[in-house]
């Protein structure tokens, strides 16, 4: 039977083929990312990090703490830009808020039963409302997977427009957990869905318990993402996350990034790479030394 979710999804032609998938990917890589693998390129991708820290060891010191280097870079390092955000716990928004001294560095929480969205649906709407009033601008959920491969579309845009709305004039990133997914088909789906149901930005993983970002499925959303704009005329960003850890990683997602959206998405608002070691590793390749700020 048909309805409006899988009429959506029918509409679109972006292609779902997985081994014509990982030839376009292999063909973009390999005819652009030397042209993109500069300096130039390192200093805008540091400022496209989503640093992250999502660990059981997390306390309001050791956060505080982390929020304060975020700080101490603006100083030590004057000429570069920083981090675009600081991604924790929904519980530890305030401190960022209280501790971050900068500007330009959103604060970004995972919420929503992350990283199962296994929980309520009065749950979700709960943490994010929290998450936001404690000073979150950006929220990072996780698609109902379950619900998803159940094929119950329904359940899986209500929830996202009922947390888009809890985002209030925050932006919601969803995250696909493409992993889990595994196919082109299944990440054309979920991408389709998230934005119909009102989602900012699409992520590709959680990082946690399946593998994290590819090449492939970032070549996916974004051509989900394209299409949507040249019908909408609305600009949805695109995050990879999971395993995203050297200088090669991020410029190879600048490179689809870039060739798939085009110069447009190339900003910080719409193009994020979520990340606790990439910083680090960027720092070193643009001033050339090994260095461990973060």
């Amino acid at each position: 039977m048909s309805d409006k979710y899988n009429e959506a999804i029918a509409k679109s032609a972006v292609i779902t083929d997985d081994a014509a998938v990982a030839a376009a990917v292999e063909k973009i890589i390999g005819e652009h990312f030397d042209q993109n693998n500069t300096q130039e390129v390192y200093r805008f991708l540091f400022n496209t990090i989503d640093l992250t820290t999502l660990n059981p060891t997390d306390s309001p010191q050791s956060v505080a703490k982390f929020t304060e280097r975020v700080n101490d870079f603006d100083s030590e390092y004057p000429a570069l830009p920083n981090v675009a955000a600081i991604c924790v716990y929904p519980n530890f928004a305030p401190v960022v808020r209280a501790v971050l001294d900068v500007t330009g560095v959103e604060i970004a929480c995972v919420s929503g039963g992350f990283p199962s969205s296994q929980t309520f649906d009065e749950v979700k709407i709960a943490e994010t409302a929290l998450a936001v009033e404690g000073g979150a601008d950006e929220i990072d959920i996780v698609l109902n997977v379950g619900n998803f491969l159940d094929g119950d579309y329904e359940a899986v845009c209500d929830e996202i427009a009922e947390q888009k709305a809890a985002v209030r004039d925050g932006r919601l990133k969803v995250i696909l957990e493409t992993g889990a997914l595994k196919t082109a088909e299944r990440i054309k789906a979920a991408s389709v869905l998230s934005m119909y149901s009102g989602a900012d930005f699409l992520k590709t993983s959680t990082g946690k318990g399946y593998p994290g970002a590819s090449l492939e499925a970032a070549y996916v959303m974004c051509k989900c993402i394209k299409e949507y704009y040249e019908q909408t005329g609305n600009m949805v960003g695109f995050k990879a996350a999971g395993g995203v850890s050297t200088t090669e990683d991020a410029v190879k997602y600048y490179t689809l990034v870039k060739e798939v959206l085009g110069e447009q998405w190339l900003d910080n608002r719409y193009f994020r790479l979520g990340a606790s070691r990439l910083a680090n590793h960027l720092l070193g390749d643009i001033l050339g030394q090994e260095i461990k700020f973060f």
